[in-house]
């Protein structure tokens, strides 16, 4: 009898279905799940887990992304509410809101007769009783982040709240105590609830806004159903896939992995990773994305990767890093916070100082709406939230956004610097014809040449090598391969010394577009090479054009050929034989015109001029360099993208402007009527209850902005 190393059950080893060897040694399973799950793991001890697609233990502050903290708490700069750095699927208890929310219900229950009583100006001490357990156990949180902003000089909403609620309750006390009747226990009270209410109001508000992060966490599926050498087939936790598994992917099943189909076709709906609605057709070698849904029919396909590896793992990082940055436009906010609470101190002690020639109550009461209503939460939200909002709905439209800044930029761009190849392009070059010279045979030229180039990654050896192969032409074995950038490539092949090119490289004879061959130096064949344009590029250059937008189009290509592109297309600008290091110097003169330029390309030889650009674009089908040097990815590789980001772009830099605007005009108008302006006027003097509401109001009210951006067609 043997024990599954797994679940620990006893396996007869005699009529024992499910085996495995490792090491030389045999372990006996009890199901095929078990199989899979020790198969998937490198030891024993490692049975469960795997590299999931986003784990994270860290809190961080919205208004301040640079506190980063191992624990829920408040923010020691702003006194916020941490929150989870990335998002989590599972619906775990919100601490802090759950907290803010009983403190609520329990003073709003003691806050109303506390009201009724101080306005009928009766029973002083029940008020008191009511009131003292509403302000220093409904209103400890505050006072405690109050008293951290005053430790660490980092004034902040709370320091407003703790010394007006604080000043209200201490001189009812000390009123109560003197047996004087002018008590305002009902306004620390109501104060204290209504912040309350806002607190719990703004927890709910923020938790929306992690919404888009949540529903990329939903599409990966928890399990796969592997598919065994021997033909038996499991399901098995996604934790403990490991590439190289196959896997099998049913109609309406999610794809649980990126991988590659093996065997079998179906329409897989890519739209939750891409935001295009039509589905695409999958067969043998295509390529699947975890998260995406066979419509129809099945697939077996090899995983490739896994875990934190997969597409939707890294846009999942990509998008929580892409709301925690700061926009540049966020730095005014923060310069008129800086100033802003000493300011709204001083002028409420110079209120107090004003009106205390009518009278101490009405100093008091003056002084603490001023302290309540210009609390500067609003101001702090404005841009943050529209960040966090923005970046969330670009990722659901296959629009990865790098950083806050680069989406707040790509609203100013006026000149788009597109490379052809992959960009405009397909980037899947055919080879279309083969003119022969001197006698040499197509097919084994073909085969020579094909064997220097499969040591290329240029788009055009990989034509070169697939018609070889076509046709069955003999590959040869190359030596002493060199690619020459911007020219081509030059090798060794059954003793033949073989240079494929351009007329730089072999010479005078070339004339006219293709792939130039040369064998021991004697001319010997033009191979011609098409790579279609995509069918969408058109629409998206027209929309970048009625924008105002100049598109530049960058190319090694003759330029015989790259006008005849943008011919086509209606491209303004053609830079032809352009190098891969010249693309860069041509992204820096255009800045140095001063132009605002965005950079498209998806090629290795782009990343220098991605990372140059104002805004780099990636496009989604291109190398790991290019992508991780953009500033915005587009996951379909499709132009469009560029018209939907900018659409974007401009959705939430108007949403900030409207926040922004909402929040300095309310204290503009509000600190000077809660100082007592109108009273001269229209004898009319600003409660400090209406202005807690008011203050909560101004809150509410910039988050339920920042979260229309949901809604911006793109």
């Amino acid at each position: 009898m043997a024990v599954d190393p797994i679940c620990g059950m006893t396996v007869d080893e005699s009529t024992a279905k499910w085996t495995s060897v490792r090491g030389g040694e045999t372990f006996y399973f009890c199901s095929p799940s078990c199989k899979a799950k020790f198969e998937a793991t490198g030891n024993r001890e490692r049975v469960t887990g795997g590299p999931s697609p986003v784990t994270s233990a860290e809190y961080t502050c919205p208004m301040h992304p640079e506190i980063v903290s191992d624990k829920p708490g408040a923010c020691p700069i702003c006194g916020m509410a941490l929150e989870p750095r990335v998002a989590s699927l599972e619906e775990k208890p919100n601490e802090e809101l759950i907290d803010m929310q009983r403190r609520f219900v329990v003073s709003a229950v003691l806050a109303v007769p506390v009201l009724v009583l101080g306005m009928m100006e009766r029973a002083p001490w029940l008020q008191f009783a009511l009131a003292t357990p509403v302000v220093l156990w409904g209103g400890w949180p505050f006072f405690v982040r109050g008293w951290v902003s005053l430790v660490t000089r980092r004034l902040n909403m709370f320091t407003l709240i703790a010394l007006g609620t604080g000043a209200a309750y201490a001189y009812s006390v000390a009123a109560l105590l003197l047996r004087r009747m002018d008590l305002y226990f009902e306004p620390a009270a109501v104060i204290t609830t209504l912040v309350l209410l806002g607190q719990v109001l703004e927890l709910r508000a923020r938790e929306r806004t992690g919404g888009a992060i949540r529903a990329l966490l939903g599409l990966a599926p928890k399990t796969a159903r592997v598919v065994f050498d021997n033909g038996d087939e499991a399901d098995v936790d996604v934790a403990n896939i490991h590439p190289g598994m196959q896997l099998r992917v049913r109609p309406g099943e999610r794809v649980p992995v990126d991988g590659v189909v093996v065997d079998g076709h179906a329409s897989v709906d890519e739209s939750m990773i891409t935001g295009e609605p039509i589905p695409v057709e999958k067969a043998n070698g295509a390529r699947v994305t975890g998260g995406t849904v066979s419509v129809n029919g099945s697939l077996v396909m090899r995983a490739e990767r896994v875990g934190a590896d997969t597409l939707l793992a890294q846009i999942v990082r990509m998008v929580a890093d892409a709301q925690r940055s700061r926009a540049p436009i966020q730095r005014l906010a923060d310069v008129v916070s800086a100033w802003f609470v000493p300011i709204v101190i001083a002028v409420a002690l110079l209120t107090f100082a004003i009106w205390f020639h009518v009278g101490v109550q009405h100093a008091l009461v003056n002084a603490v709406a001023v302290l309540i209503i210009a609390c500067p939460c609003a101001l702090g939200l404005a841009t943050p939230m529209s960040v966090m909002v923005a970046t969330g709905k670009g990722a659901t439209a296959g629009i990865l956004i790098k950083n806050a800044e680069a989406l707040e930029l790509l609203a100013k761009i006026d000149t788009v610097v597109v490379d052809k190849t992959g960009t405009l392009t397909e980037g899947k070059p055919k080879v279309v014809a083969i003119d022969v010279m001197n006698g040499f045979d197509e097919t084994r030229v073909l085969g020579l040449v094909a064997g220097v180039e499969r040591a290329s990654e240029h788009p055009l050896a990989a034509a070169i090598v697939a018609a070889a192969e076509e046709r069955r032409a003999a590959i040869g074995r190359a030596e002493d391969v060199k690619t020459i950038s911007g020219k081509g490539v030059t090798g060794s092949v059954g003793g033949y010394a073989i240079a494929a090119g351009n007329r730089a490289l072999v010479g005078g004879f070339a004339s006219g577009e293709g792939i130039y061959v040369t064998i021991d130096g004697k001319p010997a064949a033009r191979i011609a090479v098409a790579d279609p344009i995509k069918a969408t590029t058109a629409d998206a250059l027209r929309a970048l054009h009625e924008r105002g937008i100049r598109v530049v189009m960058v190319t090694g290509d003759a330029r015989a050929t790259a006008e005849t592109v943008a011919k086509t297309l209606g491209i303004d600008v053609v830079e032809a034989e352009v190098l891969p290091a010249e693309k860069e110097a041509i992204v820096r003169r255009l800045q140095g015109e001063g132009r605002k330029v965005a950079m498209a390309g998806d090629g290795v030889n782009d990343a220098p001029a991605l990372s140059r650009a104002d805004v780099g674009i990636a496009m989604g089908t291109g190398t790991d360099v290019a992508i991780e040097s953009a500033d915005v990815t587009l996951v379909k590789g499709d132009l469009r993208g560029i018209v939907r980001a900018r659409t974007l772009s401009e959705a939430m830099m108007h949403n900030i402007r409207q926040n922004l605007f909402f929040a300095f005009v309310y204290n503009v108008l509000g600190v000077p009527i809660a100082a007592g302006l109108l009273y001269p006027f229209f004898g009319l003097l600003l409660s400090p209850m209406i202005a807690s509401a008011a203050m909560t109001f101004s809150s509410v009210t910039v988050i339920a902005n920042a979260l229309r951006l949901r809604r911006v067609r793109l």
